[in-house]
């Protein structure tokens, strides 16, 4: 009697139960430049070149993060998936919007903004994106140099050389997203 009351309401104590691990946003090593190393589970990115993360920004409005562990040459924004990711620095082409280590924010090879304050090591960049303007903070503050005219699928793009070092946060960030802005979420397909 006690297999049949089982198999009708089910076990009352099943055990542990496993859970699939669930995919994070990471950089992708498929989308990176030869002379580019990515470590730390797909978390920092150094060498010379650049990697796109995992997962293009698809929701309204996303957010993450990056921060300088080591200066040098490096930049940080959007790319197509096109993007030529052996060579630096990005921005000079269509496929790129960045902001680099000299604190210009670059497209087409074209300078779009300086910043007015000075980027260190240690420093967070913090990027929000809603497909209308992609913007930059350092440490918390805007450094209103917006970005806007981006069009396409566009993922996450990180580049360095000189020594650089990158350390890319897609979770758990140092600093609260703005208002209405969250991480960025992976697309699901249903079937």
């Amino acid at each position: 009697m006690a297999c049949f009351c089982s198999c009708i309401w089910g076990n009352p104590d099943p055990g542990p139960v496993r859970l699939k691990e669930m995919q994070q946003v990471v950089l992708d090593t498929t989308k990176m430049g030869v002379d580019c190393v990515v470590v730390k589970s797909g978390r920092r990115i150094c060498g010379t070149g650049a990697a796109l993360a995992n997962a293009p920004i698809v929701q309204d409005k996303s957010y993450f993060e990056v921060k300088i562990q080591c200066g040098g040459v490096w930049g940080v924004g959007l790319a197509t998936p096109t993007v030529q990711v052996d060579t630096v620095p990005l921005g000079s082409d269509t496929n790129s919007w960045v902001l680099t280590s000299e604190g210009t924010t670059l497209h087409n090879a074209q300078v779009i903004t300086r910043t007015k304050q000075k980027i260190n090591e240690g420093d967070i960049l913090s990027i929000s994106y809603d497909h209308v303007e992609l913007n930059f903070f350092l440490n918390g503050k805007s450094l209103d140099c917006p970005i806007t005219g981006i069009r396409g699928s566009v993922y996450p793009v990180f580049y360095v050389d000189d020594g650089a070092i990158l350390d890319v946060q897609f979770i758990d960030f140092t600093f609260p997203p703005p208002d209405g802005f969250d991480r960025i979420m992976l697309e699901r397909t249903l079937l």
